[in-house]
């Protein structure tokens, strides 16, 4: 009995530690690799938006929430006076609020403090823009703009003076002393007199690009760097609103930023539990911006619009069948926004907001993940007006919340018969689904509707628990996952994981790919996986095979390979999702590699519980080492619950 024992446990450990022998053809190319299989998902959800992307220091800048003076308070340094929100009444203007401020204060002074998104954060030594439309009733009265920290210590200054007697637009800069993660400004008034004031505004100088009143630089950084395929807009649910009342109406966040009327965040009060009644859309960041932002990082923009229905999960209101042509006319004006002439009325306005040339829009959702007969016979109609005047746009339609069910199947009968472009599959579910699902695109018709993973997340808590974590674990799992998507890349042509942003403040979903607060920002290990397969997409898809087999979770080891014509390399993505390290030996058939030395890139760590942080934001993130190529071969070690991308330059 023990000789057995011990005979089977040398067996298993030299079958443990036995060398793994790959195969990657590059004699056969499977599929071209879309350039948008990896990219990025937006949504102004967990204050992405206002608070985190736009970079906007001021909350409630023109006192439109419906508390007016939500984000402001009342404060007296030895002077007095009252503050009156006057409403002009107009329902057609996006701005009817401002401010009728009396000043008491001869010796003192007497003003408005904004708390900003959940404090402000200043840099020290930076340079920050404060912006001000006023109008001067009575007296004569002077502005002292202050920034402070948490603990109300003075740490940036400037002053405005002269304010005339009609409306007019005010500005002043100032370089702060020190650096504060929760501070605040302080608007001072001094002398006697009546002024009225709107459209406060801070900014830091230092936005991407230089832009003023631009995106916050470290954000965009981070997407940037991914290099992604595509950046989908504004989501997500935000899209639905809980009411048709409060949907995302595109033509309300382009033109002048002032005239952009403020709505409720429908993530307000979405989650009971983590309710934040100041989350609110001032739409600075608006659908220009969002095709500017694809622009800069490289990217297609995919914007997704309202199809006539409500999130089914609130109200589920839906528009009558017959009043639709609003919602599709929407559609066809944003084709003409992005793409039209200068001559039109859409691309007219997207030249006077500096940006002439045309944006070239290929691709449009149509709904967010709406389902059921209602969406079917809405996306009908859009799906028949937009084939016919606009066919070069490819169009994204919606399976639904779920990946399977009565409601997925339906979707795709339907959506397969009107041949569509291209379908929006969602899945947020634990990690061991999705190494389950690895092979779940092996089995699909190839000459169907093509697929777009447009949500996806492993949850380490169940779903939408505020417990989630952006574990390793998680991440490990997406990798897996992700490279079935890249070995389906004759099916699945865009693939983005979600939500994208959180502030640590602010937050009502988790887990998401990025963390900021109001100085800091870093990538989560699943941000890593995202960044390391879009980084290495290649531009076409090689098999990759183990004693003929495709390597799809046998031993725990998950393959996809891809060939990169700009670079000639051959890049082998691994999975070793087991807690032992795995030796294996890579042999490229029907290419030579032309060095004698192989990129490697590697994920990794034997805690799954690892997270990243604002104090250890590289707890995981890759290490680059050298593996050397012998008669043709790599050789090396896949370490325990890692991700390891090879490149192999090649003849």
């Amino acid at each position: 009995m023990k000789k057995t024992f011990l005979f089977l446990s040398l067996f298993f450990s030299l079958s443990l530690f036995a060398q793994k022998k790959f195969t990657v053809d590059a004699s056969k190319i499977v599929a071209p690799v879309s350039p948008t299989m990896w990219g990025i998902f937006f949504e102004d959800i967990n204050f992405a938006a206002d608070g985190g992307l736009y970079a906007e220091m001021i909350k409630n800048r023109s006192f439109e929430f419906p508390m007016p003076m939500m984000g402001w308070r009342e404060i007296k340094n030895g002077g007095n006076g009252k503050i009156l929100i006057e409403n002009t009444g107009n329902p057609t203007s996006a701005n009817t609020r401002f401010a009728h401020i009396t000043v008491n204060a001869a010796n003192g002074t007497y003003g408005l403090s904004n708390e900003g998104f959940r404090g402000m954060g200043f840099k020290k030594g930076e340079v920050y823009n404060f912006s001000i439309a006023a109008k001067k009733i009575s007296g004569d009265v002077k502005l002292r703009i202050e920034a402070v920290n948490f603990l109300g210590q003075k740490i940036g200054e400037a002053t405005i003076a002269n304010f005339a007697g009609d409306w007019k637009p005010y500005a002043a800069s100032f370089t702060t002393t020190d650096t504060a993660f929760k501070g605040r400004v302080n608007l001072w008034f001094e002398g006697n007199g009546v002024v009225e004031v709107d459209r406060l505004s801070l900014f830091p100088k230092n936005t991407w690009r230089n832009r003023p009143n631009g995106m916050r630089s470290d954000l965009v950084q981070l997407l940037y760097d991914m290099k992604p395929g595509f950046i989908r807009f504004p989501g997500g649910c935000i899209v639905e609103g809980r009411d048709l009342t409060n949907r995302y109406q595109w033509k309300a966040t382009v033109g002048p930023v002032d005239a952009r009327k403020t709505l409720m965040n429908r993530w307000n009060v979405e989650f009971k539990n983590k309710l934040t009644p100041d989350y609110y859309q001032s739409f600075g960041l608006g659908f220009f911006e969002y095709f500017q932002l694809a622009e800069d990082v490289g990217a297609e923009p995919l914007p997704i619009l309202n199809c006539g229905m409500a999130c089914q999960y609130n109200s589920g209101e839906v528009v009558a069948m017959n009043e639709l042509d609003p919602y599709i006319q929407d559609a066809l004006d944003l084709i003409e926004f992005a793409n039209g002439a200068t001559t039109t009325k859409w691309g007219k306005l997207r030249a006077d907001m500096g940006h002439p040339a045309p944006f070239n829009l290929k691709y449009m959702g149509i709904g967010n993940e709406q389902w059921d007969e209602q969406y079917i016979e809405r996306y009908k109609q859009f799906h028949a007006v937009l084939k016919q005047k606009h066919p070069e746009i490819k169009l994204v339609s919606a399976a639904g919340p779920s990946p399977d069910g009565k409601l997925f199947d339906y979707a795709w009968t339907e959506l397969r018969k009107l041949n569509a472009d291209l379908i929006d599959e969602h899945y947020y579910a634990n990690p061991d689904w999705f190494y389950q699902h690895a092979s779940r695109y092996d089995n699909y018709d190839r000459k169907g509707p093509k697929v777009f993973a447009g949500e996806y997340a492993a949850q380490s808590k169940g779903i939408a628990r505020t417990e989630n974590q952006n574990t390793w674990q998680c991440a490990l799992a997406e990798a897996a996952f992700m490279t079935g998507l890249e070995r389906n890349a004759d099916v699945v042509k865009m693939a983005s994981y979600a939500p994208l942003f959180a502030h640590v403040d602010a937050w009502q979903w988790s887990p998401d790919l990025i963390w900021f607060n109001n100085l800091q920002s870093y990538g989560t290990p699943n941000y890593y996986v995202q960044k390391l397969f879009s980084t290495n997409k290649g531009t076409d898809l090689l098999s990759v095979l183990e004693v003929n087999e495709t390597v799809k979770g046998k031993d725990s080891v998950y393959a996809s390979a891809v060939f990169d014509k700009k670079s000639g390399d051959v890049i082998v993505k691994f999975v070793n999702a087991s807690s032992n390290a795995v030796a294996i030996e890579t042999t490229i058939r029907g290419a030579k590699p032309s060095k004698k030395e192989a990129a490697v890139q590697v994920l990794s760590s034997t805690d799954k519980y690892t997270v990243n942080s604002f104090e250890a934001p590289q707890a995981i993130a890759p290490s680059t080492e050298m593996a050397a190529i012998k008669d043709g071969a790599v050789s090396l070690s896949l370490k325990p619950s890692s991700l390891t991308v090879v490149r192999i330059q090649c003849k």
